[in-house]
């Protein structure tokens, strides 16, 4: 059975909490007790939230260099994410994967890799097994708007239609593939939709600034996929607004215009919320999350760094 989507309000809270864990790591980042690269959603939150709200607890997904929000939108740690990203051993790859490799199958978060559009051969296997097993688990996999130029995309897409597997195939648009704009990457009469159709896939856009739409289109989604009407293809348009790796901003590089990036932040899923569907950034929530910040940050700082034996011995044992 697919979830009951949650209203707007359950929806909003959850994405502050995650923009308010990014902007915390922002912050924390020249410290230099992160010594690994991070990739920042800040912006983005409403396509992680409202995906992985249309989706089981056993069913499970998979990310690319950006995982974050979607590591803790499906329900993720967070002590165990900030521990893996200081190179702690109760990290949930025990410190060595840091902030781009993230795993932690309890909560079907089945991995994140750094290489672009790697995850979704992955994903369209993890998909082919629960299909063979008939578990009833569905499988969605997040990746950019650059993806869809490597040929993985292309052979998962053709096989996962051939076999009607369910999964979900999320693109997150951000109009860029680091400063690359879509304009030098792809033909202008060219689409991901149209990508997506051609190779037999159910594919829908809606606006990934609007928390509300992306849920009820995952929620299509899901329920095609559960149903054994085959897997679907989401593009949603949104807009990250810190550099692509780092805690800084870096429109002074000018491959983005400041009117754009006004422009995409006046489009603030959160602000979205509150003006479209009345949420209200409380007090007591925003001091609720401070409160989990800091001691979730206190109790990471605390623990040991990570040890462990000789790679070279786990390679031959």
């Amino acid at each position: 059975m697919n979830p009951t989507p949650p209203n707007p309000a359950t929806l909003y809270r959850r994405m502050l909490r995650i923009r308010s864990i990014e902007e915390r790591i922002a912050a924390e980042y020249s410290k230099q007790e992160i010594r690994c690269p991070v990739h920042l959603s800040v912006g983005q939150e409403a396509v992680a939230v409202g995906t992985c709200s249309a989706l089981a607890p056993t069913d499970e997904i998979m990310s690319g260099h950006r995982s974050h929000a979607h590591y803790l939108a499906k329900g993720g740690s967070l002590h165990r994410m900030l521990a893996e990203m200081l190179g702690k051993t109760e990290g949930c790859t025990h410190g060595l994967g840091g902030s781009m490799h993230l795993i932690d199958k309890s909560c079907g978060f089945r991995g994140a890799v750094p290489i672009v559009g790697s995850t979704i051969p992955i994903a369209t296997g993890l998909a082919f097994q629960h299909q063979l097993d008939r578990d009833g688990r569905i499988v969605a996999v997040f990746f950019g708007d650059g993806a869809t130029e490597e040929g993985g995309f292309h052979e998962s897409l053709n096989f996962a239609a051939l076999k009607r597997l369910p999964i979900v195939y999320v693109c997150e648009n951000n109009l860029y593939s680091v400063y690359s704009p879509l304009a030098v990457r792809q033909p202008a009469n060219r689409s991901q939709l149209g990508l997506a159709t051609a190779h037999g896939l159910a594919a829908e856009a809606a606006d990934g600034n609007d928390v509300v739409a992306v849920a009820a289109a995952m929620q299509r989604a899901v329920e095609r996929a559960r149903s054994g009407a085959g897997p679907s293809f989401l593009e949603f348009s949104t807009y990250r607004w810190r550099e692509h790796c780092g805690p800084n901003f870096d429109n002074h590089l000018g491959y983005r215009t400041e009117a754009e990036y006004a422009a995409w932040k006046d489009q603030c899923p959160l602000l979205r919320c509150e003006r479209e569907y009345g949420c209200v950034r409380d007090p007591a929530t925003l001091a609720a999350l401070e409160s989990e910040l800091e001691a979730t940050f206190a109790a990471v700082r605390a623990l040991p760094a990570a040890t462990h034996p000789d790679l070279l011995s786990l390679v031959h044992a």
